[in-house]
């Protein structure tokens, strides 16, 4: 529960810092915010593996690149059922999904690897 929580919490953090960076990423309100950040995580639990394997020779052919395309695509289709926060296109998908990633990442880094999912 405490991963699930602060992975969330890094979801917020991350969203946050792509509203002030990059151009055409937005929020109205702190609770906009939370709400994308759920429905962020739910949308890469349920849609992006999804699109990843529907994707996955375009993926194979762009060396991984096509990546940020899915991961912008998920970020878009959460700004789309969420009033109040915006992703102006594409670019600024492709920028919030770069944001995102390297927030995600360094968290991760800090974080460390689930001992439950470790393989040995």
């Amino acid at each position: 529960m405490l991963r699930f929580i602060v992975q969330f919490l890094v979801t917020c953090l991350a969203l946050w810092l792509a509203a002030q960076v990059v151009p055409g990423v937005g929020f109205d309100d702190t609770p906009t915010l939370l709400l994308a950040a759920i429905l962020l995580g739910v949308a890469n639990a349920i849609v992006r593996p999804i699109l990843t394997f529907v994707t996955f020779p375009l993926t194979i052919i762009t060396f991984g690149l096509f990546l940020l395309v899915v991961n912008a695509a998920t970020i878009g289709l959460v700004a789309v059922l969420l009033n109040g926060f915006v992703v102006d296109g594409l670019w600024a998908g492709i920028g919030a999904a770069i944001v995102t990633g390297i927030v995600s990442w360094i968290a991760g880094w800090f974080i460390g690897e689930d001992p439950k999912r470790r393989i040995d």
